[in-house]
């Protein structure tokens, strides 16, 4: 049961706490400086998330260290991240590993990982996707096999959020039941972890070997098809959050520009092109964060409609965002093209955002499969 924060007023107080802190630790020159660095997370950024705010925290149950919060406030927390690129493994560990723990069902293995993870003492994250980059447990060929009362994992996964640097690797192999879910150390032997080169250095991806590497089944053997389905829709209404919030903020930027950029002695606000795609952006990020909040308002509320919800957010979103930063780079004319302008920033968020779970025609697909189509 998830503790509520039931009153808009909350909400914006939420909001606004997120918002200060963020202004203040994610600025442009951190995130260009974190870009580069290794690991690619301020460790101290992380620690005042984990200790001043408790947002590692926020959505895990209380019996497991947490405070209980749900999707709608976990939305809040996303959009403004969002806003300012947080280079942090924040959606790696409490979007994908933590809901996976808790999707799993198994109450040992979320006692044992889940009070570490809401302290932000441990950073997680779930490897599903191998070289064709693809969410989908049919399609996983990684194996394990028992091996003196655990389980050994043989092959490979790529584009692994945090892979690099996180404490536990949650990852999806198949077994003679099927695909399974299991749980990993950094340490372990025989695991090697390779960062991979992005569009998107805000947001680390890492190539995973496993060869022979000691696991410890979470859940059901066979059971993580089933998992997978339910986290996905979770992790796709999260993701729709940090899109619109990103959408929001290339809004903002272009709309900040054509106020103080003069040509012809007057802002360039004034002219009708200039105005109609600040106005096209308004459109796409109020339907954006409309249709994200809506998801997390069903999810919160367990109604059946929330898959097809989360399908329709994870669409809407990565269309808006991918929108507004392309306009915010044509607003911002000349300058906007260069690759040292912030706008381009956003524009690899927003692509690297697009094609995290699949891209447009996997999620078209899904949004048609949670219509029964």
């Amino acid at each position: 049961m998830s503790t509520a924060i039931s009153t808009e007023s909350e909400l914006d107080e939420l909001r606004s706490a997120i918002w200060d802190f963020l202004a203040a630790k994610s600025s442009e020159e951190a995130v260009r400086k974190l870009m580069d660095s290794t690991p690619p997370f301020d460790p101290d950024v992380w620690a005042q998330l984990a200790d001043q705010l408790r947002l590692p925290a926020l959505t895990i149950p209380a019996e497991y260290g947490g405070d209980g919060y749900g999707p709608v406030e976990l939305g809040v927390v996303l959009e403004e991240m969002g806003r300012v690129l947080l280079c942090a493994p924040f959606f790696s560990t409490v979007v994908l590993a933590a809901q996976a723990l808790l999707a799993s069902g198994d109450r040992a293995a979320c006692a044992r990982h889940l009070p570490a993870i809401a302290s932000g003492r441990t950073t997680a994250t779930l490897a599903v996707a191998e070289d064709t980059g693809l969410w989908d447990a049919a399609t996983v060929s990684s194996r394990a096999v028992p091996a003196g009362g655990r389980w050994a994992l043989t092959g490979r996964k790529s584009f692994v959020l945090d892979g690099a640097t996180a404490d536990l690797i949650l990852v999806i192999a198949r077994t003679t039941a099927g695909p399974s879910l299991f749980a990993v150390d950094r340490t372990a032997p025989g695991l090697t972890a390779d960062p991979m080169p992005a569009l998107d250095a805000t947001r680390a991806l890492a190539r995973l070997t496993f060869a022979s590497v000691p696991a410890v089944l979470i859940g059901s053997e066979g059971a993580a098809g089933r998992l997978l389905a339910r986290v996905l829709d979770t992790a796709t209404v999260a993701l729709a959050a940090e899109q619109a919030g990103g959408a929001r903020r290339c809004l903002e930027a272009s709309a900040d520009y054509a106020r103080t950029r003069h040509q012809f002695g007057r802002p360039i606000g004034t002219f009708q092109a200039v105005k109609h795609k600040c106005a096209d952006m308004l459109v796409q990020v109020e339907l954006a964060e409309a249709t994200a909040r809506e998801a997390a308002r069903l999810a919160a509320e367990g109604s059946m409609d929330f898959p097809v919800a989360a399908a329709t957010a994870h669409v809407v979103c990565s269309r808006a965002y991918m929108f507004t930063a392309m306009e915010n780079i044509q607003v911002h004319g000349g300058i906007g093209f260069t690759w040292e302008h912030p706008a381009h920033l956003y524009f690899r968020r927003a692509k690297s955002s697009q094609l995290l779970f699949g891209g447009p025609a996997v999620y078209y697909e899904r949004l048609l499969d949670r219509l029964g189509i």
